[in-house]
């Protein structure tokens, strides 16, 4: 067992946005989290990190609610990347990158050259090593996506969530970024707007519509007409080549009139 869910609910004032969702993560597999804007796909990844305590229901970690587990013995495990992931300060990309060794150190011990390894190691699999010295303001919006990325990898996590991580990237970074998170040994769950992206490298998806998981499955078994019919509200054609391939969505212009 990785993460697990067990009738997650999560409100705003009066407004649901999340309603008894339970799910279970595998260890070692790419969770996709589909759903349209609004549906509670990043409300639910900042209670899986324990940034928010759910107000009925529990997230599990290897079978420990997450609330008995103290922060910094999470974050030595555990590493979320926020969909708009800030840095105030003008540092250098290796600086930003070293804040994700803070979980692993204590108060009284010295940088290491394992402490250099993980950021090193970190930089190259987000392909930011050029960078290293460059300062965060002269950075693109994809490059510090990019940097938060490494920062988060340089935490040696077990289990990675993302929130659109891609958003800010082109098309190649998109695909590198994917292929790197798909090969890591973790346990990920990314959220994701784009339907084929996910089909191409999620082990697993979850659909979410109006705070509730209206299906789950491998990404054959997910990607339907129908489901994107009724929950994303648009027209396509599924591809299902042969069964050990992927499904590929296409997208269909709507009639003048709809």
């Amino acid at each position: 067992m990785s993460i697990l869910a067990e009738d997650i609910s999560w409100t705003i004032g009066a407004k649901s946005i999340l309603d008894a969702v339970s799910f279970q993560a595998r260890p070692g597999e790419m969770l996709g989290l589909l759903g349209p804007n609004g549906s509670g796909k990043t409300s639910l990844l900042r209670l899986l990190a324990g940034l928010k305590q759910p107000r009925a229901g529990r997230v599990l970690l290897d079978g420990k609610d997450i609330r008995s587990i103290p922060r910094k013995a999470i974050a030595r495990r555990l590493a979320f990347v926020e969909q708009h992931a800030a840095t105030n300060q003008n540092l250098k990309v290796a600086d930003v990158v070293k804040l994700g060794r803070f979980p692993h150190r204590s108060m009284f011990s010295g940088w290491t050259a394992a402490d250099d390894a993980a950021v090193d190691r970190a930089l190259a699999r987000a392909g930011m090593a050029g960078k290293r010295d460059d300062r965060w303001q002269s950075l693109s919006g994809g490059e510090r996506q990019r940097a938060h990325i490494a920062r988060a990898l340089a935490q040696d996590p077990s289990e990675l969530i993302l929130d659109e991580p891609t958003n800010h990237l082109d098309i190649q970074h998109q695909i590198g970024l994917l292929s790197l998170i798909a090969d890591l040994p973790v346990t990920s769950i990314i959220a994701l707007h784009d339907i084929n992206h996910a089909a191409m490298f999620c082990d697993r998806l979850l659909v979410l519509k109006e705070g509730r998981i209206v299906a789950e499955g491998t990404p054959r078994d997910v990607l339907t007409e129908e489901m994107l019919r009724e929950v994303f509200k648009v027209k396509a054609q599924v591809d299902l080549p042969s069964a050990d391939e992927r499904p590929h969505v296409h997208f269909l212009r709507p009639a003048g009139n709809e």
